[in-house]
Protein backbone atom coordinates (compact mmCIF):
# COMPACT_ATOMS: atom_id res chain seq x y z
CA UNK A 1 0.00 0.00 0.00
CA UNK A 2 2.91 2.18 0.68
CA UNK A 3 4.39 1.87 -2.64
CA UNK A 4 0.81 1.99 -4.52
CA UNK A 5 0.67 5.45 -2.55
CA UNK A 6 4.15 6.45 -3.46
CA UNK A 7 3.25 6.04 -7.29
CA UNK A 8 3.34 9.36 -9.63
CA UNK A 9 3.20 6.78 -13.53
CA UNK A 10 1.39 4.34 -14.12
CA UNK A 11 2.51 1.88 -17.42
CA UNK A 12 -0.15 -0.24 -18.80
CA UNK A 13 0.48 -3.38 -21.52
CA UNK A 14 -2.23 -3.10 -23.99
CA UNK A 15 -3.63 -7.12 -24.94
CA UNK A 16 -5.81 -8.20 -22.80
CA UNK A 17 -5.08 -5.64 -20.00
CA UNK A 18 -6.43 -2.09 -21.94
CA UNK A 19 -8.54 -3.99 -24.03
CA UNK A 20 -11.42 -7.24 -23.49
CA UNK A 21 -9.14 -10.78 -23.24
CA UNK A 22 -11.83 -12.01 -26.15
CA UNK A 23 -10.81 -10.78 -29.58
CA UNK A 24 -12.93 -11.29 -32.68
CA UNK A 25 -11.81 -12.94 -35.34
CA UNK A 26 -11.94 -10.98 -38.64
CA UNK A 27 -10.98 -12.88 -41.68
CA UNK A 28 -12.18 -16.95 -40.31
CA UNK A 29 -13.64 -17.03 -43.97
CA UNK A 30 -10.29 -16.68 -45.75
CA UNK A 31 -8.96 -19.68 -43.87
CA UNK A 32 -9.53 -23.17 -44.68
CA UNK A 33 -11.36 -24.65 -42.09
CA UNK A 34 -9.03 -27.75 -41.82
CA UNK A 35 -5.77 -25.11 -41.32
CA UNK A 36 -7.81 -23.11 -38.31
CA UNK A 37 -8.05 -26.52 -36.95
CA UNK A 38 -4.22 -27.19 -36.83
CA UNK A 39 -3.77 -23.24 -35.70
CA UNK A 40 -6.36 -24.05 -32.96
CA UNK A 41 -4.50 -26.97 -31.82
CA UNK A 42 -1.29 -25.51 -31.38
CA UNK A 43 -3.17 -22.14 -30.15
CA UNK A 44 -4.57 -24.48 -27.34
CA UNK A 45 -0.77 -24.23 -25.95
CA UNK A 46 -0.95 -20.51 -25.72
CA UNK A 47 -1.38 -18.40 -22.76
CA UNK A 48 -1.90 -14.86 -24.93
CA UNK A 49 -5.27 -13.72 -25.82
CA UNK A 50 -4.98 -14.10 -29.29
CA UNK A 51 -3.76 -17.48 -29.00
CA UNK A 52 -6.51 -18.48 -26.97
CA UNK A 53 -9.21 -16.02 -29.30
CA UNK A 54 -8.05 -18.20 -32.12
CA UNK A 55 -8.46 -22.09 -29.90
CA UNK A 56 -11.76 -20.93 -28.71
CA UNK A 57 -13.07 -19.93 -32.11
CA UNK A 58 -11.29 -23.37 -33.81
CA UNK A 59 -12.94 -27.12 -33.37
CA UNK A 60 -9.61 -27.72 -32.02
CA UNK A 61 -9.38 -30.08 -29.03
CA UNK A 62 -5.91 -31.09 -27.04
CA UNK A 63 -2.77 -29.15 -27.92
CA UNK A 64 0.40 -30.63 -29.16
CA UNK A 65 2.40 -32.92 -26.03
CA UNK A 66 5.74 -30.61 -26.29
CA UNK A 67 5.49 -27.32 -27.27
CA UNK A 68 8.11 -24.94 -26.38
CA UNK A 69 7.80 -20.83 -25.84
CA UNK A 70 9.43 -17.56 -26.77
CA UNK A 71 7.97 -14.88 -24.60
CA UNK A 72 6.99 -11.69 -26.75
CA UNK A 73 7.21 -14.15 -30.27
CA UNK A 74 5.12 -17.24 -30.14
CA UNK A 75 5.04 -21.00 -29.55
CA UNK A 76 6.21 -24.11 -32.11
CA UNK A 77 6.02 -27.77 -31.73
CA UNK A 78 7.02 -30.41 -33.61
CA UNK A 79 3.32 -32.01 -35.08
CA UNK A 80 3.08 -35.21 -36.99
CA UNK A 81 6.17 -34.76 -37.19
CA UNK A 82 6.87 -31.40 -38.44
CA UNK A 83 7.56 -27.90 -37.08
CA UNK A 84 4.91 -25.16 -36.72
CA UNK A 85 4.37 -22.47 -35.15
CA UNK A 86 2.32 -19.80 -33.78
CA UNK A 87 2.73 -16.43 -32.76
CA UNK A 88 4.06 -13.18 -34.74
CA UNK A 89 4.12 -12.44 -38.42
CA UNK A 90 8.03 -12.69 -37.88
CA UNK A 91 8.07 -15.09 -35.45
CA UNK A 92 6.07 -17.08 -38.35
CA UNK A 93 8.12 -15.86 -41.11
CA UNK A 94 5.39 -13.99 -42.85
CA UNK A 95 5.98 -11.65 -46.04
CA UNK A 96 5.65 -8.10 -45.01
CA UNK A 97 3.40 -7.63 -48.30
CA UNK A 98 0.98 -10.28 -47.23
CA UNK A 99 0.95 -8.15 -43.54
CA UNK A 100 0.37 -4.83 -45.08
CA UNK A 101 -2.70 -6.64 -47.74
CA UNK A 102 -4.49 -8.01 -44.44
CA UNK A 103 -4.15 -4.86 -42.94
CA UNK A 104 -5.45 -2.66 -45.32
CA UNK A 105 -8.58 -4.58 -45.14
CA UNK A 106 -8.71 -4.25 -41.68
CA UNK A 107 -7.02 -1.52 -39.93
CA UNK A 108 -6.05 -1.45 -36.36
CA UNK A 109 -6.40 -5.30 -36.18
CA UNK A 110 -3.61 -7.15 -34.61
CA UNK A 111 -2.48 -10.20 -36.65
CA UNK A 112 -1.49 -13.91 -35.54
CA UNK A 113 0.41 -16.19 -37.84
CA UNK A 114 0.88 -19.72 -38.20
CA UNK A 115 3.18 -21.72 -40.46
CA UNK A 116 4.23 -24.90 -41.17
CA UNK A 117 6.79 -26.47 -42.82
CA UNK A 118 6.22 -27.06 -46.37
CA UNK A 119 3.17 -24.83 -46.36
CA UNK A 120 2.94 -21.23 -46.45
CA UNK A 121 1.93 -19.67 -43.44
CA UNK A 122 -1.23 -17.88 -42.77
CA UNK A 123 -2.39 -14.94 -40.87
CA UNK A 124 -5.17 -14.39 -38.67
CA UNK A 125 -6.52 -11.10 -37.96
CA UNK A 126 -8.21 -10.11 -34.72
CA UNK A 127 -9.97 -7.35 -33.35
CA UNK A 128 -9.81 -6.00 -29.75
CA UNK A 129 -12.26 -4.09 -28.00
CA UNK A 130 -11.29 -1.65 -25.18
CA UNK A 131 -12.29 -2.07 -21.60
CA UNK A 132 -15.66 -0.01 -21.63
CA UNK A 133 -13.81 2.38 -19.08
CA UNK A 134 -10.68 2.06 -20.00
CA UNK A 135 -10.84 5.68 -21.26
CA UNK A 136 -12.51 6.95 -18.04
CA UNK A 137 -9.78 4.91 -15.96
CA UNK A 138 -6.88 6.87 -18.13
CA UNK A 139 -8.75 10.47 -17.65
CA UNK A 140 -9.22 9.82 -13.78
CA UNK A 141 -5.17 8.91 -13.65
CA UNK A 142 -4.03 12.10 -15.42
CA UNK A 143 -6.46 13.74 -13.16
CA UNK A 144 -5.14 12.96 -9.67
CA UNK A 145 -1.57 13.88 -11.18
CA UNK A 146 -0.42 10.51 -13.10
CA UNK A 147 1.50 10.32 -16.26
CA UNK A 148 0.32 6.81 -18.28
CA UNK A 149 2.11 4.89 -20.38
CA UNK A 150 1.45 1.85 -23.17
CA UNK A 151 4.24 -0.73 -23.51
CA UNK A 152 2.87 -3.24 -25.97
CA UNK A 153 4.85 -6.45 -27.84
CA UNK A 154 1.95 -5.44 -31.21
CA UNK A 155 2.11 -3.93 -33.84
CA UNK A 156 2.52 0.03 -33.99
CA UNK A 157 -0.36 1.01 -35.80
CA UNK A 158 -2.32 -1.24 -33.50
CA UNK A 159 -1.13 0.15 -30.45
CA UNK A 160 -0.95 3.94 -31.93
CA UNK A 161 -5.18 3.34 -32.31
CA UNK A 162 -5.58 1.85 -28.90
CA UNK A 163 -3.14 5.36 -27.76
CA UNK A 164 -5.25 7.69 -29.38
CA UNK A 165 -8.77 6.09 -28.54
CA UNK A 166 -7.33 6.65 -24.59
CA UNK A 167 -5.80 10.16 -25.20
CA UNK A 168 -2.08 8.37 -24.10
CA UNK A 169 0.62 10.52 -25.95
CA UNK A 170 3.68 7.91 -24.84
CA UNK A 171 3.52 4.69 -26.25
CA UNK A 172 5.86 1.84 -27.63
CA UNK A 173 5.24 -0.78 -29.79
CA UNK A 174 7.20 -4.23 -30.46
CA UNK A 175 8.18 -4.60 -27.42
CA UNK A 176 9.40 -7.68 -25.92
CA UNK A 177 10.33 -8.42 -22.10
CA UNK A 178 13.53 -7.09 -22.37
CA UNK A 179 12.40 -3.90 -23.85
CA UNK A 180 9.35 -3.51 -21.69
CA UNK A 181 12.41 -4.35 -18.53
CA UNK A 182 14.19 -1.32 -19.75
CA UNK A 183 11.82 1.19 -20.23
CA UNK A 184 11.26 0.65 -16.57
CA UNK A 185 14.63 0.73 -15.54
CA UNK A 186 14.61 4.82 -17.49
CA UNK A 187 11.88 5.55 -15.59
CA UNK A 188 13.11 4.49 -12.21
CA UNK A 189 16.82 6.50 -13.18
CA UNK A 190 14.76 9.12 -13.96
CA UNK A 191 13.57 8.98 -10.33
CA UNK A 192 9.62 7.89 -11.55
CA UNK A 193 7.72 5.56 -9.18
CA UNK A 194 6.21 3.08 -11.66
CA UNK A 195 2.77 1.05 -11.29
CA UNK A 196 2.93 -1.52 -14.04
CA UNK A 197 -0.32 -3.38 -15.20
CA UNK A 198 0.03 -6.23 -17.11
CA UNK A 199 -1.17 -9.35 -18.28
CA UNK A 200 0.85 -11.22 -20.35
CA UNK A 201 3.54 -13.98 -20.00
CA UNK A 202 6.07 -11.34 -21.51
CA UNK A 203 4.84 -9.24 -18.83
CA UNK A 204 5.99 -11.11 -16.37
CA UNK A 205 9.11 -9.90 -15.60
CA UNK A 206 8.54 -6.32 -16.00
CA UNK A 207 6.01 -6.64 -13.13
CA UNK A 208 8.39 -8.10 -10.94
CA UNK A 209 10.99 -5.28 -11.66
CA UNK A 210 8.16 -2.38 -11.37
CA UNK A 211 7.94 -0.32 -7.95
CA UNK A 212 4.34 -1.71 -7.43
CA UNK A 213 2.17 -4.07 -9.88
CA UNK A 214 -0.91 -5.16 -10.82
CA UNK A 215 -2.72 -7.79 -13.06
CA UNK A 216 -6.25 -8.59 -13.94
CA UNK A 217 -7.49 -11.74 -13.00
CA UNK A 218 -7.42 -13.24 -16.34
CA UNK A 219 -3.77 -12.77 -16.94
CA UNK A 220 -1.61 -16.11 -17.14
CA UNK A 221 -0.93 -17.37 -13.31
CA UNK A 222 3.16 -16.10 -14.08
CA UNK A 223 1.79 -13.23 -14.06
CA UNK A 224 -0.39 -12.85 -11.53
CA UNK A 225 2.28 -14.11 -9.27
CA UNK A 226 4.76 -11.56 -10.68
CA UNK A 227 2.37 -8.55 -9.87
CA UNK A 228 1.81 -7.43 -6.22
CA UNK A 229 -1.84 -7.94 -6.69
CA UNK A 230 -4.74 -8.86 -8.50
CA UNK A 231 -7.72 -7.35 -9.75
CA UNK A 232 -11.11 -9.15 -10.14
CA UNK A 233 -13.73 -8.67 -13.28
CA UNK A 234 -13.66 -6.35 -16.53
CA UNK A 235 -13.31 -3.50 -15.88
CA UNK A 236 -9.82 -1.25 -15.03
CA UNK A 237 -11.63 0.86 -11.95
CA UNK A 238 -9.86 -1.24 -9.49
CA UNK A 239 -6.52 0.36 -10.77
CA UNK A 240 -7.79 4.00 -9.95
CA UNK A 241 -9.26 2.51 -6.75
CA UNK A 242 -6.12 1.06 -5.25
CA UNK A 243 -4.29 4.24 -5.86
CA UNK A 244 -6.70 6.30 -4.07
CA UNK A 245 -7.01 4.35 -1.51
CA UNK A 246 -3.19 3.97 -0.71
CA UNK A 247 -2.82 7.02 -1.11
CA UNK A 248 -5.84 7.80 1.91
CA UNK A 249 -4.40 5.43 3.74
CA UNK A 250 -1.29 6.75 3.56
CA UNK A 251 -2.69 10.40 4.96
CA UNK A 252 -4.22 8.55 7.60
CA UNK A 253 -1.31 7.13 8.80
CA UNK A 254 0.67 10.01 9.12
CA UNK A 255 -1.95 12.01 10.93
CA UNK A 256 -1.61 9.34 13.06
CA UNK A 257 1.91 9.07 13.43
CA UNK A 258 1.83 12.98 14.33
CA UNK A 259 -1.68 12.60 16.59
CA UNK A 260 1.08 10.22 18.30
CA UNK A 261 4.12 12.40 18.46
CA UNK A 262 1.58 15.29 20.01
CA UNK A 263 0.41 13.20 22.52
CA UNK A 264 3.30 12.21 24.10
CA UNK A 265 4.85 15.74 24.09
CA UNK A 266 2.01 16.44 26.06
CA UNK A 267 1.39 13.42 28.20
CA UNK A 268 5.15 12.15 29.26
CA UNK A 269 6.06 15.55 30.99
CA UNK A 270 2.87 15.64 33.07
CA UNK A 271 2.91 12.07 33.61
CA UNK A 272 6.51 12.29 34.88
CA UNK A 273 5.58 15.69 37.22
CA UNK A 274 3.32 13.18 38.94
CA UNK A 275 0.56 15.25 37.93
CA UNK A 276 -1.48 12.32 36.63
CA UNK A 277 -2.89 9.80 38.31
CA UNK A 278 -3.00 5.93 37.30
CA UNK A 279 -6.85 6.34 36.74
CA UNK A 280 -5.85 9.20 34.40
CA UNK A 281 -3.15 8.05 32.96
CA UNK A 282 -4.97 4.56 31.75
CA UNK A 283 -8.12 6.55 30.56
CA UNK A 284 -5.49 9.11 28.52
CA UNK A 285 -3.81 6.30 26.77
CA UNK A 286 -6.96 4.24 25.83
CA UNK A 287 -8.65 7.76 24.97
CA UNK A 288 -5.40 8.11 22.15
CA UNK A 289 -5.99 4.75 21.01
CA UNK A 290 -9.76 5.54 20.08
CA UNK A 291 -8.41 8.82 18.29
CA UNK A 292 -5.64 7.13 16.15
CA UNK A 293 -8.49 4.18 15.20
CA UNK A 294 -11.47 6.49 14.66
CA UNK A 295 -9.65 8.11 12.11
CA UNK A 296 -8.24 5.37 10.02
CA UNK A 297 -12.00 4.29 10.05
CA UNK A 298 -12.38 7.51 8.42
CA UNK A 299 -10.78 5.70 5.03
CA UNK A 300 -14.07 3.23 5.26
CA UNK A 301 -16.84 6.08 5.10
CA UNK A 302 -17.24 8.44 2.39
CA UNK A 303 -17.58 12.43 3.66
CA UNK A 304 -21.42 11.85 4.23
CA UNK A 305 -21.32 9.21 6.76
CA UNK A 306 -21.52 6.11 4.23
CA UNK A 307 -19.43 3.54 3.23
CA UNK A 308 -17.47 4.65 0.52
CA UNK A 309 -18.48 3.66 -2.89
CA UNK A 310 -15.35 1.29 -4.86
CA UNK A 311 -13.10 1.21 -1.95
CA UNK A 312 -10.85 -1.93 -2.68
CA UNK A 313 -10.40 -4.60 -0.58
CA UNK A 314 -7.03 -6.30 -0.27
CA UNK A 315 -6.26 -9.45 0.76
CA UNK A 316 -3.85 -12.17 0.36
CA UNK A 317 -5.27 -15.19 1.15
CA UNK A 318 -7.99 -15.10 -0.95
CA UNK A 319 -6.63 -14.71 -4.12
CA UNK A 320 -7.51 -16.71 -6.86
CA UNK A 321 -3.89 -16.97 -8.34
CA UNK A 322 -0.58 -17.16 -6.80
CA UNK A 323 -0.43 -13.74 -6.90
CA UNK A 324 0.29 -12.04 -3.50
CA UNK A 325 -3.30 -9.78 -2.61
CA UNK A 326 -6.44 -9.12 -4.77
CA UNK A 327 -8.34 -5.76 -5.30
CA UNK A 328 -11.93 -5.73 -5.76
CA UNK A 329 -14.32 -2.90 -6.54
Amino acid sequence: IERLAAVDTVVFDKTGTLTLPEPRLLNGADVAEARLDRAGRLARASRHPLGQALAEVSRAVAPPMEVREEPGRGIEAAVDGRLERLGSPVFCGVDPAAVATLLARFPGASLVAHAAEGEPPVLFAFEQGLRRDAREVVDRLKAIGLSVEILSGDREAAVAEVAAALGVATFAAGLGPSDKIARLEALKAAGHKVLMVGDGLNDAPALAGAHVSLSPVTAVHLSQAAADAVFLGDRLAPVVAALTTARRARTAMVQNLWLSVIYNLIAVPVAVAGLVTPLIAALAMSGSSVIVTLNALRLRFGTDGAVADHAPVVAGPTAPAPGRGVVRT
